[in-house]
């Protein structure tokens, strides 16, 4: 058994401002470039088969479109979530291929936090910056091991 959960968190959005329609919210100029730094560097990496599902925030929608593949829109990922919503929404921990999720911050730290075992609530994940996390099975043992974790000012 062996499952690979990618967080990427959307790129660096419109400020939030009293009365604003929080979904609506789009990329900036600069977010814009992030995204397509980090799709840039995804692209190269990701299995043919990965599974992609986005929240359906303008912004991460935004981020997701520079992938320039295939994803679907769950409202399990959206805003206000929890990281057991996020989680299940990929199928952890029994699917058995590589799921990219694009969602928002607290929840994205909440969910690597809770299957790394962190001592903390929530893991601190930059506007733009994507956590790889695989959960396999050896010798009996399940393991929970960081593959990679990118940021897009890196690439």
């Amino acid at each position: 058994m062996t499952m690979d959960l990618i967080f990427w968190r959307h790129a660096e959005a419109e400020d939030w401002t009293e009365g604003c329609d929080d979904m609506q919210r789009s990329l900036t100029a600069r977010g814009e470039k992030q995204a397509k730094r980090m799709a840039a560097w995804l692209d190269r990496q990701l299995p043919d088969g990965t599974r992609i599902i986005c929240s359906p925030a303008r912004r991460c929608e935004q981020t997701a479109l520079a992938l320039g593949r295939k994803y679907k829109l769950r409202s399990e990922l959206a805003p206000d979530t929890t990281a057991e919503a996020l989680l299940g929404a990929a199928g952890w921990p029994n699917g058995k291929s590589v799921v990219l999720m694009i969602g928002h911050q607290p929840s994205v730290g909440q969910a690597i936090s809770l299957l790394l075992g962190l001592k903390q609530d929530s893991c601190p994940v930059r506007k733009g910056a994507l956590w790889w996390i695989r959960t396999r099975e050896r010798d009996g043992d399940v393991q929970t091991v960081v593959v990679t974790v990118q940021s897009p000012e890196l690439l």
